[in-house]
């Protein structure tokens, strides 16, 4: 049914990268690969952090609900994305759409959030370090997971309500692998400035409200960094935040670059390469680059593996 070029279509078809032919299957082992080493590496961050007792502290908690939460975002994107590269595009409901962005997003500023409360962990630990049991208790902890995860749900339903009040065109083919808001938006009909408007201020609100508060806390830890006398103790201290750094400048550059841009800057190319970068690429980077070379998480590693050599024996 159309009427006035609009199509009451209750679904959409994703193309994903079927313009790239013949290397859909190299892509699909590729992504595959890295799909089962992020997924593996960080359920077993998650369990050695809730095996070993020594990484029972606030930055380990963090860092395994942060595992958690990118496990999550991937599992409802990239099945879909790899059975796409194998049997060509496939079709979702307009409801499966919809619940597909909701979560895809609320898990995102959930990282977001995490994130943040990450830096704001660290802040403590190096500005406050005698002060860092009594300051950093577990109700506290829990009040930051939970506040960050409430925030992260509660954005993602705002973007989601933002995108699927339009009415779709007689076009119901997603430029990409999944129901990202800039793809879906790109089929809306008639005026959306105003909707371009309410995803562009709720990016905002996610990206420089976390933004804002790691930048306080690292302005804090470099100005403590600093007044360290020796240089062994400033790389010391800097050592403890590197890895941090690291995840938070692709995470919010990835982030920036896709949702802060207005609708006529799309490319949706070049769009599905930063997307395949913050739903592959960067879910991996939790456990390799913050994790796992991590002294401590390396030591309980171990005595996981020996524990379980000396379990069979």
């Amino acid at each position: 049914m159309v009427l006035h070029n609009v199509t009451f279509w209750r679904g959409f078809v994703f193309l994903g990268f079927s313009s790239f032919g013949e290397l859909q299957l190299l892509l699909f082992t590729l992504f595959l690969c890295l799909y089962l080493v992020t997924l593996t590496s960080n359920v077993f961050i998650i369990v050695v952090i809730r095996l070993d007792s020594h990484l029972h502290t606030p930055m380990y908690l963090f860092l395994s609900f942060l595992s958690f939460s990118e496990t999550c975002y991937t599992l409802g994107i990239i099945p879909r994305m790899l059975s796409g590269l194998v049997v060509g595009g496939q079709s979702i409901s307009y409801v499966g759409c919809a619940a597909q962005m909701f979560f895809s997003a609320s898990w995102a500023c959930s990282n977001c959030f995490l994130l943040a409360v990450m830096g704001f962990d660290r802040y403590v630990a190096i500005c406050t370090p005698l002060h860092y049991a009594s300051r950093m208790h577990p109700t506290l902890c829990a009040q930051l997971i939970g506040a960050s995860f409430l925030s992260g749900y509660l954005f993602g339903l705002g973007m989601t309500l933002v995108i699927f009040h339009l009415s779709f065109c007689s076009s119901h083919e997603i430029q990409h692998f999944f129901c990202d808001t800039p793809p879906v938006l790109s089929l809306a009909c008639g005026d959306t400035a105003l909707s371009e408007l309410g995803i562009l201020l709720l990016s905002l609100l996610v990206l420089l409200a976390s933004f804002f508060f790691l930048t306080v806390s690292y302005a804090y830890i470099l100005a403590a960094i600093l007044r360290i006398p020796s240089a062994e103790g400033r790389k010391k201290a800097f050592s403890t935040c590197a890895s941090h750094l690291t995840v938070v400048i692709i995470h919010y550059g990835c982030a920036s670059f896709m949702y802060l841009r207005p609708k006529a800057s799309y490319s949706l190319e070049r769009d599905q390469l930063i997307a395949v970068t913050y739903t592959v690429v960067t879910p991996l980077l939790n456990p390799i680059v913050y994790s796992l070379r991590n002294r401590a998480v390396q030591t309980a590693v171990r005595n996981a593996f020996q524990g379980s050599l000396l379990g069979k024996g």
